[in-house]
């Protein structure tokens, strides 16, 4: 979300992942005036994944490099292809609002406009450009709830901003004093934005976005949006939820949705507090209730929030190993995964995004990137995996579960554990003694009876 840190957020949400309206709301989905679109740039990207089958790639550009431009992470294009993933998303490229500001780019002062710090717009459809070469999609971040107190249309339109009692443009919550909040009941601002949205789409030939703050907005200006979104010709985008409003996905049409609270019972309750693991079952059956088989969640150990103001996964996953079992079911289990710059590298610092810059050391650990490569390689290759159906066998301290998918009933078992002390697990009659492979090549353990798993072992095998 913003540059604070929000309080631990609903765990009951359940949501929709189709692209467009429900069945009989079509015609509740008003069509916008023509936007004056600019010329498309570029071929569209032919590639962009199913939104089950994506890994996204985070970038914070004012801590990725030290230079912190376009160009640094065009430079880097081949390490992150390296590491598996098929998406790569750019926090808010936008130019930064000056007035009661605090260097936040999640203060947009225009909508269609790169940050110089940054770069060009040349620079941007490079990077694009070099990403689409090598099969990455891109997504933007797009911080459309609100506007800096600069942006030209405080004075343009004052009328698109919410009021408080005494007449005044009021922020969004209280905090968060360098924005304002935009009034989404007016059909103009809601046609500006939408506008702006294709902006991207055509003039730098992106391939979706990541909604911050998205339960900011009303459900109305996402259909809207997402109907004219989805009718620019060649284009398939990925839109991603960073909200916890299921009436919001239902009438969006997101793919994805942030899963914040798999990340609270993980740092807080599993890691923090020691309760038992099986809480993550309640958080898969809150997700998943009455979602279509292509929604997904978006699961994570860390992100440009958590680790600026709460930790590096380090330090809330209980050192590198934890932090690293702790990515394997957020990979695994049932949702799509992301990594932010500096995780496959364990970068040991917390990475602002406003303020002082602090650029990654991309020599750190090379064997764990080297791991992390591993990890999403059999993701990438196992459909079981990514798309299986789940049963879950996990016990106080170990997250255990199958994933079986297709006709030939491929089975992949996952064994987790996440304490820092070694933990038995008793192996479910169903499943021992089957005829287990290492998925990742080796010798397999036997599997019978109860097992001991070290500290944040993991096991994946497979038959």
């Amino acid at each position: 979300m913003k540059k604070t840190a929000l309080p631990a957020l609903l765990l009951t949400l359940a949501w929709l992942a189709v692209a467009g309206p429900l069945p009989g709301q079509t015609a509740a989905v008003k069509s916008l005036p023509p936007s004056r679109d600019p010329a498309q740039y570029g071929r569209p990207f032919t590639s962009v994944p199913q939104g089950q089958n994506v890994t996204i790639y985070q970038v914070n550009m004012r801590g990725f490099s030290k230079e912190g431009t376009f160009r640094a992470v065009m430079a880097r294009l081949d390490s992150i292809k390296a590491l598996g993933v098929n998406v790569v998303y750019l926090m808010p490229i936008f130019p930064i609002g000056k007035l009661k500001a605090v260097d936040s780019p999640f203060a947009v002062q225009n909508y269609t406009a790169v940050n110089p710090e940054f770069g060009t717009l040349a620079d941007l459809r490079a990077l694009v450009d070099g990403a689409h070469a090598r099969g990455l999609a891109v997504m933007l971040d797009w911080v459309g709830n609100h506007t800096s107190w600069d942006h030209a249309w405080i004075t343009e339109h004052p009328d698109w901003y919410v009021r408080d009692a005494q007449g005044n443009m009021r922020n969004p919550i209280p905090e968060w004093k360098d924005i304002v909040q935009l009034d989404f009941s007016k059909p103009e601002l809601r046609q500006a934005m939408t506008s702006a949205l294709r902006y991207w789409v055509l003039a730098a030939n992106i391939d979706g976005y990541r909604f911050n703050y998205a339960d900011g907005p009303t459900p109305e200006f996402f259909a809207e949006a997402f109907k004219s979104l989805n009718a620019i010709p060649k284009h398939k985008l990925l839109l991603l939820a960073e909200g916890d409003k299921k009436k919001y996905y239902l009438q969006g049409g997101f793919q994805l949705c942030y899963d914040f609270g798999f990340a609270n019972v993980m740092k807080h309750d599993i890691f923090a507090q020691g309760k038992s693991v099986k809480l993550i079952d309640s958080v898969n059956t809150a997700n998943y209730r009455g979602a279509p088989p292509t929604a997904r969640m978006l699961r994570y150990v860390t992100n440009h929030d958590l680790n600026a103001w709460e930790g590096t996964p380090q330090e809330l996953f209980g050192g590198g190993p934890g932090a690293l079992a702790a990515f394997v079911v957020a990979a695994y289990m049932k949702a799509v995964p992301m990594i932010y710059n500096g995780q496959e590298v364990g970068f040991p610092e917390r990475i602002p995004f406003m303020g002082t810059r602090k650029a990654i050391d991309w020599s750190l650990n090379p064997a764990l990137t080297t791991e992390y490569k591993r990890l999403i390689r059999l993701r990438n290759a196992s459909n079981a995996l990514r798309n299986g159906e789940l049963t879950s066998y996990s016990s106080d301290d170990v997250c255990a579960f199958t994933k079986t998918a297709g006709k030939e009933q491929v089975l992949v078992l996952v064994l987790v554990n996440l304490r820092s002390s070694p933990k038995p697990f008793s192996v479910p009659a169903g499943l021992a003694g089957a005829n287990w492979r290492n998925a990742f090549g080796g010798q397999a353990p036997a599997v019978s009876g109860p097992l001991t798993l070290q500290p944040y072992q993991y096991l994946v095998l497979r038959k």
